[in-house]
């Protein structure tokens, strides 16, 4: 009975992940043309890959992006928790609003905070000039894209992260952290000696989740600022469509697909063993 209420799922799974991952397996395998015609090179395309200066730098700033992205938005997820966990005033309105963003298409978030980074008449450096700064090429230069990217994919992405930390929150009993303020503790010796210990499951599972979603960026690096500048937002995932539906190098890109997948993996199986012994 278990297998027949899974089986759907199942089955889904098999026909749109896991076929696909294995065909693109074989595929990395081959020179696979337009036409459909194909020839089997073995390990030919990694052997390409691994001395593409492209793959390497597309890399480099697929990981400096994460490195930015991943502590912006658990941070900023985590301070929202903490503060609507202790509001009890209009907690659910809160809640709505800032899990609003999540609900939001990227491409959608993408162009208004496009319009917003505007050199000429955008708003924050509207609002920087009523400081006397700026203005300030957000999206043209090669030091801030990464960084104003990060931020707004922190934006669209943060209210999900900040519901799973703030189910972690009330998940503590109530009882230890009144023990520790009986005890004198403050409330930063609270948060630094109860709270985070008991959260790190949870957190330990959103840092992962976050770094997997920061690996496999590139809409709003599409839409934003289209790999630029001088590849300065050229993601790993860029590289790879740019492979394959610019260049129709398929079995390339296929192979581009499987290294991503490979870091994808290690990521998942980190998860699996260090939550599963948290929760042991």
């Amino acid at each position: 009975m278990g297998f027949a209420f899974i089986a759907p799922m199942l089955v889904l799974f098999i026909v749109f992940r896991f076929g696909p991952t294995i065909g693109a397996a074989f595929l990395s395998l081959t020179d696979y043309r337009l036409s459909g015609e194909w020839e089997f090179i073995g390990a030919r395309n990694y052997t390409r890959l691994f001395g593409d200066a492209l793959f390497w730098e597309s890399l480099g700033v697929t990981a400096i992006y994460t490195a930015v992205y991943v502590p912006m938005t658990v941070l900023l997820a985590l301070g929202t928790a903490v503060l609507l966990h202790r509001t009890v005033w209009m907690r659910g309105f809160f809640r709505g609003v800032f899990f609003l963003p999540y609900v939001t298409s990227i491409v959608l978030a993408a162009v208004i905070w496009k319009w917003i980074y505007e050199v000429d008449d955008g708003l924050l450096n509207a609002a920087l000039g009523a400081i006397s700064l700026g203005p300030v090429d957000f999206l043209g230069d090669e030091n801030l894209v990464l960084p104003s990217i990060a931020a707004t994919a922190a934006w669209k992405g943060f209210g999900y992260t900040m519901l799973i930390l703030l189910a972690g929150l009330q998940s503590i009993p109530r009882e230890v952290t009144e023990a520790a303020t009986v005890d004198g503790a403050s409330a930063w010796q609270r948060f630094r000696w109860v709270t985070l210990p008991m959260l790190r499951p949870v957190l330990f599972f959103v840092l992962v989740i976050e770094a997997i979603q920061a690996f496999q960026v590139f809409d709003a690096m599409y839409v934003m600022t289209g790999g630029g500048p001088v590849r300065a937002s050229y993601s790993l995932v860029y590289f790879l469509y740019d492979s394959g539906f610019k260049y129709f190098d398929f079995g390339y890109a296929s192979a581009v697909g499987l290294m991503l997948f490979v870091v994808v993996l290690i990521f998942s199986l980190i998860q699996r063993r260090l939550i599963g012994r948290e929760v042991d």
